[in-house]
């Protein structure tokens, strides 16, 4: 039986709600916009990382999916493809080592079941640009006023004030405020 979209959305969400069940601290997004939407992540997990899940179901294409592999590769800590079974092998060669990739089945009883093909590592290759374009212009400047290192970016445009952010933090400060500023956010499409 054909898996659809709506329904590995559906059961992911169960799974990662219930192991993440006692982290307070963790977000789940759907549909998150990365390199100012060049390519919309199916969901995201932020917590001490940022876990992006792409869904191919077996009614979907892999079209797509060589271009959303380079953005997801500049912006997320790491990656898991969640697809139904006839996409395994297209996905194999398509996707790098190190994403994890998760086989999606319906069961007798319509409900779906995943199966670990292989488990993700972490991604050795992200851009700090990339990165903090997930930050809006007003996070973006309040991060250089905690620094004192707003003189002359206030009226910049945002590309200026994340320009400004990639030369004066390492990657890893960057990591760990953007993933603080997305969970700060309220009333914001998550979970």
């Amino acid at each position: 039986m054909k898996t659809r979209d709506i329904d590995i959305r559906s059961q992911l969400h169960i799974n990662l709600k219930q192991e993440h069940l006692n982290h307070f601290d963790t977000l789940i997004i759907d549909e998150l916009g990365l390199c100012q939407g060049d390519a919309r992540v199916d969901v995201a997990v932020v917590n001490g990382s940022i876990h992006g899940y792409e869904i191919k179901s077996d009614s979907d294409t892999l079209e797509r999916l060589p271009g959303q592999i380079d953005v997801y590769n500049k912006v997320l800590d790491s990656v898991t493809i969640v697809t139904g079974k006839c996409h395994s092998e297209g996905i194999l060669k398509l996707v790098p080592e190190w994403w994890g990739i998760e086989i999606a089945e319906k069961t007798n009883d319509n409900e779906i079941e995943f199966s670990l093909l292989r488990k993700e590592s972490p991604n050795p290759q992200i851009d700090p640009y990339s990165l903090v374009q997930l930050l809006w212009k007003d996070e973006a400047l309040d991060l250089l006023r905690r620094f004192e290192l707003e003189k002359g970016y206030v009226s910049k445009p945002r590309n200026k004030i994340w320009e400004k952010l990639v030369e004066s933090f390492s990657l890893e400060d960057l990591k760990y405020y953007v993933r603080e500023q997305l969970k700060l956010r309220k009333n914001w499409r998550a979970d």
